[in-house]
């Protein structure tokens, strides 16, 4: 599988994803720092820059189409520690040049005869949660509807499912706390594709037939909450909020919507659950890591700043993987601020190759 990498950061689907054997196509960033750092790990690897000129680049031929488009657009627009903009940011507007972008993909890869593009975004949870339909907007425009889909409601449910006249989509809200770092980060995943894979299938875990109990269900979880769609049956636990790990295997998000060319179908009561503050919380895990990185920790004498190297340990990544040469000075003058923005500003390594390992599940091989 051959993948593009849009507002591609320090790179943590490549990260994730060369375990697997897929290969990036291209990348697309623009911030300095980042760029240095794609440019030290990944050499061979161009770097188209600013996303909203490749649409024209893809339907000429000069950037390729690849099998998988990932990306985390700018979360600064959604994010409740920003101003929330929204789609008037023009960060936030990047969701809809992706939608282009996907589009333009699909349409070269239908002329040459191959499989339609998947999609793989990441974002904060505030997204869900915009006063201008955000996320709606997003929606409707993968799904190929003529306006966005609109949700009763001040929120979008923590995980949910679009069967679109265009593509088929599903997210789910994870936290990399349940996937071997020690780190709180809950951001919402979103897959998305038009071809005979169901994104579903990638996001959401068959856990039991309706009515079974399930092994190793935890206090609180109802075994018999199942969801009934097209895409079978999925586990769906009472516990609020995010999605929980039992017994190794993830289990089904505290809420979840369903749609059917625009059709709300089902839709389960909104769970409720997050961290507020910083450092280390009283079971060992860090809050979610942000580009300032303000969070602390004490050793019961002295309260330091986290170093770069453990924030990297937060998010998967291998040790000093940002300590890079830059602007003419070695890696040993590497400023910390510019890696902790970066490091930050990331996706969590594991979860990405959680989703990784779904899709080659599913597609085990290259479809071309």
């Amino acid at each position: 599988m051959r993948y593009g990498s849009l507002c591609s950061g320090i790179e943590a689907a490549s990260v994730a994803w060369e375990p697997l054997g897929w290969q990036p196509a291209w990348f697309a960033e623009i911030e300095p720092f980042p760029c240095a750092v794609l440019s030290h790990h990944w050499p061979h690897i161009p770097n188209h820059g600013d996303m909203t000129l490749l649409v024209g680049k893809i339907l000429s031929g000069a950037v390729e189409a690849p099998d998988i488009l990932v990306g985390g657009t700018p979360c600064q627009a959604f994010s409740v520690a920003g101003l929330r903009g929204s789609l008037g940011d023009e960060r936030g507007n990047l969701t809809l040049v992706l939608i282009r972008i996907l589009d333009a993909i699909d349409f070269i890869r239908a002329r040459n005869g191959q499989p339609p593009c998947i999609l793989v975004w990441e974002n904060v949870p505030g997204v869900l949660s915009t006063k201008d339909n955000a996320f709606g907007c997003f929606l409707g425009g993968l799904a190929g509807e003529d306006m966005p889909l609109v949700l009763a409601g001040q929120r979008w449910t923590n995980a949910g499912y679009v069967l679109g006249h265009k593509r088929r989509i599903a997210w789910r809200i994870l936290d990399a706390q349940y996937f071997g770092v020690p780190q709180r980060r809950r951001r919402v995943f979103l897959v998305a594709s038009a071809g005979s894979e169901d994104p579903a299938e990638i996001l959401f875990e068959r856990q039991s037939q309706a009515g079974n109990t399930i092994e190793g269900a935890t206090q609180g979880e109802n075994p018999t909450a199942f969801i009934e769609s097209s895409f079978g049956t999925y586990r769906q636990s009472e516990i609020g909020g995010t999605v929980k790990a039992s017994g190794g295997a993830l289990q089904g998000g505290s809420e979840t919507l369903i749609v059917v060319h625009g059709n709300i179908i089902d839709k389960n009561p909104e769970g409720t659950s997050g961290c507020a503050g910083l450092g280390i919380s009283s079971d060992g895990t860090a809050y979610t890591l942000t580009a300032r990185d303000r969070h602390a920790v004490s050793d019961g004498l002295q309260v330091r700043r986290f170093s770069p190297i453990e924030c990297e340990r937060l998010q998967g990544f291998s040790d000093n993987y940002t300590l890079i040469p830059w602007r003419g000075k070695p890696a040993a003058d590497c400023p910390d601020g510019s890696r902790y923005k970066a490091i930050g500003n990331s996706m969590a390594v594991p979860v990405m190759r959680w989703i990784g390992q779904r899709i080659r599940q599913l597609i085990p091989s290259n479809p071309n």
